[in-house]
């Protein structure tokens, strides 16, 4: 299945992702998924998405969504708060990490925001990347400090 057609804004966000085939994905608070679904397509079949978010009605709302991405093991979703997200036992890290209107980075909760970039560090690859909405489009956070 297609991903959905993305507005403006949210198109040249993905874009700004520079995402290239194989890549594994983390999206932090990413319902409804819309973003994810054509970072995934994006990746194509080799790559990975996961997308994190502290709401279980957002977290059903992409299972919905996405279900065929998920079924096709191209995309997955848990229930986590950023602050608290850990990689599973055998999970491989990730390459980039994006949020877009996440309170832990745009300076609304700067305590969730300290833990949160911390917990994204260690699940990054080494030189992964975490970008943000707030550029131009996006800005990258400066991880080696977390």
């Amino acid at each position: 299945m297609a991903a959905p057609a993305l507005s403006p804004r949210l198109a040249r966000i993905v874009d700004a992702l520079a995402l290239r085939p194989g890549m594994r994905v983390l999206e932090i608070g990413g319902a409804p998924g819309t973003a994810a679904r054509a970072v995934a397509e994006h990746v194509g079949p080799d790559g990975q998405v996961l997308v994190i978010d502290r709401s279980a009605k957002g977290v059903a709302e992409i299972q919905r969504l996405a279900a065929a991405e998920v079924a096709a093991h191209r995309m997955s979703v848990r229930c986590v708060a950023a602050e608290d997200f850990e990689l599973q036992p055998g999970e491989a890290a990730y390459d980039l990490a994006f949020a877009v209107r996440v309170g832990a980075f745009d300076g609304r909760h700067p305590q969730a925001g300290l833990r949160a970039r911390r917990r994204i560090r260690e699940a990054l690859v080494p030189g992964g990347r975490l970008l943000i909405d707030g550029g131009d489009p996006l800005r990258e956070v400066a991880l080696d400090s977390a």
